[in-house]
C-alpha cells in the first residue's frame, strides 16, 4: 500500500488527513514542502504563488520543466487535490485567504513586507530565512527566529519584528553557514533540504 512505511513511522498517522495547510510561496523551498507533505499523506493542502516557472529555475525547482507555466497550475496536476491559489501575496490581500482556517502556515515567499505581514496575521506558522547562497544542508537549523544567528535575512525579518513592536515568537528554518558571495547563487542540496526541515518539523508538532 502507498503509506505503508509511513504508518510504520507515524502511530497517529491517520491523523495526518485531518490537517489543513498553507503553503506559500512553492519555489525551491516551498515546492519540496509541498512534496514532502503530500507523500506523507496529508492532503488537504494550499498553495499560494503568482510566479511563473522560467528557465533559470530548473536548477532547484519541481515542475520546472513546464517553463512559462503558472507554477499553481502545474503543482495542482502533479499532486492532485491539493488547492491552487493564484495569487502574489501582498500585505493588502492576506485577508482574502482567510489563515484563522489553517493548522499551519508554511511560510517560504521572499518578499519581506508579505513576510511580516504573514507573521502577523498567521494562527501559527513556520517561516524559511534565507536558503539562497549555500551548499552545505548540514548547517541547516530549526529554532525560534530571536535564537537565530549568521543569516542576513533573519537579520531583517528581526530588526523589522523590532521595528514594529511586535513580540512574536515562531519557529524559523535557517542555516549557520555564511552565505556565499555571488549574485542569485541557488543549491538545491540546500533549497529542497529547507523544504523538507519545514515538512519534518510540521509533522513532528502535529503527531
Amino acid at each position: 500500500m502507498r503509506y505503508d512505511r509511513c504508518k510504520k513511522l507515524f502511530s497517529k498517522f491517520n491523523s495526518l488527513k485531518e490537517l489543513n495547510i498553507l503553503i506559500a510561496g512553492v519555489g525551491g523551498v516551498g515546492g519540496y514542502a509541498l512534496d514532502c507533505l503530500y507523500r506523507s499523506g496529508v492532503k488537504n493542502i494550499t498553495i499560494v504563488d503568482y510566479d511563473r516557472f522560467d528557465i533559470t529555475n530548473q536548477n532547484r525547482q519541481i515542475g520546472s520543466k513546464f517553463v512559462g507555466k503558472k507554477k499553481v497550475e502545474i503543482l495542482a496536476k502533479l499532486y492532485e487535490g491539493i488547492e491552487p491559489i493564484d495569487m502574489k501575496l501582498t500585505p493588502e490581500n492576506l485577508k482574502t485567504l482567510n489563515l484563522d482556517k489553517y493548522d499551519i502556515v508554511i511560510d517560504a515567499i521572499d518578499d519581506i513586507n508579505a513576510k511580516i505581514a504573514l507573521i502577523k496575521n498567521s494562527p501559527k506558522i513556520i517561516s524559511s530565512m534565507g536558503a539562497a547562497k549555500r551548499v552545505d544542508p548540514t548547517k541547516i537549523r530549526i529554532d525560534s527566529i530571536w535564537k537565530t544567528n549568521t543569516d542576513p535575512f533573519a537579520k531583517k525579518i528581526r530588526n523589522k519584528l523590532k521595528k514594529e513592536k511586535l513580540n512574536i515568537d515562531f519557529k524559523v528554518v535557517y542555516s549557520i553557514e555564511k552565505p556565499i558571495p555571488c549574485n542569485m547563487g541557488s543549491f538545491v542540496g540546500v533549497t529542497g533540504a529547507f523544504g523538507f526541515a519545514l515538512c519534518s518539523e510540521v509533522l513532528k508538532d502535529f503527531i
